[in-house]
């Protein structure tokens, strides 16, 4: 509780290897009151470690999905319907959110109710394309050119050589060094632009005004078209700071480079030192360990949702794919790999600072 509000934090799950590492984040919050764990996947791993988390911690909710249908992405807007209770501020987190301040949700909560007058709030984010360009405006990370402000940045957001990049310098120079509190940019208000929610706050009596209906792509919509078109603002609290992972153009190259394991290594040789936090790291690898052990048996569990494809983009008639692949290939082979080789000269002279 915070202020007579209660405070309830949610993921949309997920994949427990990078879970792993934000649920002891969460649960070990005194100020959170109930984590609900959004159960979007069909797969019976991530469900069994998903409901052993559920027993280990009195806090934890499994919330399956209302529909009884689970798509992706597209499965995901069903659940805001279930957040909509009065007198409850909401904390969404990515699953892949994989550190934060240690004091971030108190941070995030307590710049929620201070500022009521936007619609959601977020925090300064590590691998977030509009974070990435705050950090770069306002001096705290050098890069070779000025790069525009655009959620789906073709560097920022796209390219895993950066986010690499990114995350190295990010771990040896702010975290392990403890100076990530320099980083710190103020509040930083914005609207009638998308952003990537990867760590929002919201009131449950705002989302209760739309009933909690969320159309087409819940990003678009909560970031961009309902704050636009109620005349809402939204506010980066740019001086309270987490790390995101890889969205999914950058996850191959990040995982290549091992950078989930380094956040790994890095949060379990801190928890160590810390009781709590230790206890509850402790029994989530527990969980992880039972579902690493028996996954086997665990895979021929059936999924508790229906399937269904995800929407397909209208298909081209047989010529106009040969003529689109004949001119791909010819890309490839000539301008293509000229760019190319320019790119990864200035990719490695991204971070000078």
């Amino acid at each position: 509780m915070y202020n007579n509000y209660q405070i309830v934090a949610n993921t949309a799950a997920g994949r427990r290897r990078y879970m792993q590492w934000l649920i002891p984040f969460v649960v070990a919050s005194d100020i959170i009151d109930r984590y609900d764990i959004w159960v979007n996947t069909h797969d019976s791993v991530d469900i069994e470690f998903f409901k052993r988390i559920a027993a280990a911690f009195p806090k934890v909710q499994l919330v399956w999905q209302p529909d009884g249908i689970v798509c992706g992405n597209n499965s995901i807007n069903a659940f805001y319907r279930q957040c909509t209770e009065e007198q409850t501020i909401y904390i969404k987190l990515d699953d892949d959110i994989v550190w934060m301040e240690p004091d971030l949700i108190e941070k995030m909560v307590r710049f929620r109710v201070e500022h009521p007058e936007y619609f959601l709030v977020s925090p300064l984010v590590i691998n977030n394309s509009l974070s990435t360009y705050l950090l770069q405006v306002h001096g705290k990370l050098k890069l070779d050119k000025y790069y525009q402000a655009m959620a789906t940045h073709p560097v920022f957001w796209k390219s895993g050589e950066f986010a690499t990049q990114l995350h190295h310098w990010f771990l040896q120079t702010q975290l392990k060094t403890g100076r990530y509190a320099a980083l710190h940019v103020g509040p930083q208000p914005m609207g009638m632009t998308r952003f990537s929610i990867n760590c929002i706050l919201w009131f449950g009596s705002e989302m209760k005004k739309m009933n909690g209906e969320v159309p087409g792509d819940d990003e678009e919509y909560l970031s961009s078209i309902y704050p636009t078109r109620h005349g809402l603002a939204n506010c980066w609290n740019g001086d309270a700071l987490a790390a995101h992972f890889a969205f999914f153009p950058q996850r191959e190259q990040l995982d290549k480079a091992g950078v989930l394991q380094q956040y790994g290594k890095y949060l379990s040789a801190t928890w160590k030192k810390d009781e709590k936090m230790g206890k509850v790291h402790r029994l989530v690898q527990e969980a992880m360990q039972y579902c690493a052990d028996h996954e086997e048996s665990l895979r021929q569990i059936p999924s508790p949702y229906k399937r269904i494809k995800e929407p397909t983009r209208r298909r081209f008639t047989k010529p106009v794919r040969r003529f689109f692949k004949k001119l791909a290939a010819a890309i490839r082979r000539g301008t293509y790999r000229m760019c190319h080789r320019g790119e990864q000269k200035y990719m490695a002279e991204y971070l000078h600072g």
